[in-house]
């Protein structure tokens, strides 16, 4: 695993007789931040399904090696309501996890609501809990399905923020469901197109900061997806 913190080859998923992936193929490299983008259907969720190993409804076919340590964000935060926010965080873990819990906490700026119950915190709140608790466990891959998809705006931008700077203090390799073009630049170091079930376009993000040079990617990631 020296050279790739993921390793996919010829990955096929089927749905009773239906193809959702058709042989897909993906190195991702320690530490490095991709996004998956496609339309809906193309088979973005489905292959972090399979990667999260939890796709037990498909049938499937292909190589997959990953990392020992893996977490998994959810758009829908998954919090445990007759739990308090530390043991939420800490769920399945030992309890001498509990410090480096507060610590994982306090990075997502929640370090002093650990004895919240999850219905007093808002949804971005309930989110930074979900980062929390993906975060104590170390991953070497992290695997993110649509996590600020149903967040507002500014929440968005603000998880966005919140996001990058822990995976650059953390450096899992992460890889980042989305159909938000936007947040895929913000984000990533690379951006992977998702088609029809196959990998049809495998973009390096350049000129993070360059407001020319990122309208000109994401004008062609929306030519790619056939908006304009």
């Amino acid at each position: 695993m020296s050279a790739a913190a993921v390793r996919i080859r010829d990955l096929k998923r089927t749905f009773t007789l239906k193809g959702v992936l058709k042989g897909v193929d993906l190195d991702i490299a320690p530490g490095e931040f991709v996004a998956l983008l496609g339309r809906s259907g193309s088979g973005k969720s489905t292959l972090l399904r399979a990667l999260a190993g939890i796709d037990h409804e498909a049938e499937g076919t292909g190589e997959i090696a990953l990392p020992p340590r893996l977490s998994v964000i959810f758009q829908d935060a998954r919090l445990l309501p007759w739990m308090r926010v530390l043991d939420n965080v800490t769920l399945g873990l030992p309890r001498a996890s509990h410090p480096r819990a507060l610590q994982a906490l306090d990075e997502v700026g929640l370090g002093s609501r650990e004895r919240a119950w999850p219905h007093e915190l808002s949804g971005g709140e309930q989110q930074r809990v979900a980062l929390a608790r993906a975060l104590v466990r170390e991953p070497a891959l992290l695997l993110a399905d649509e996590p600020f998809g149903a967040l507002d705006a500014l929440t968005r931008i603000q998880m966005h923020d919140l996001l990058r700077r822990l995976s650059e203090r953390h450096k899992p390799a992460v890889l980042l469901v989305t159909h938000d073009i936007d947040e895929a630049l913000a984000l990533a170091d690379r951006i992977v197109m998702l088609d029809d079930g196959r990998i049809s376009a495998d973009l390096q993000v350049a000129g993070r900061g360059d407001r020319t040079l990122i309208a000109l990617q994401r004008r062609r990631l929306l030519a790619m997806l056939g908006v304009i």
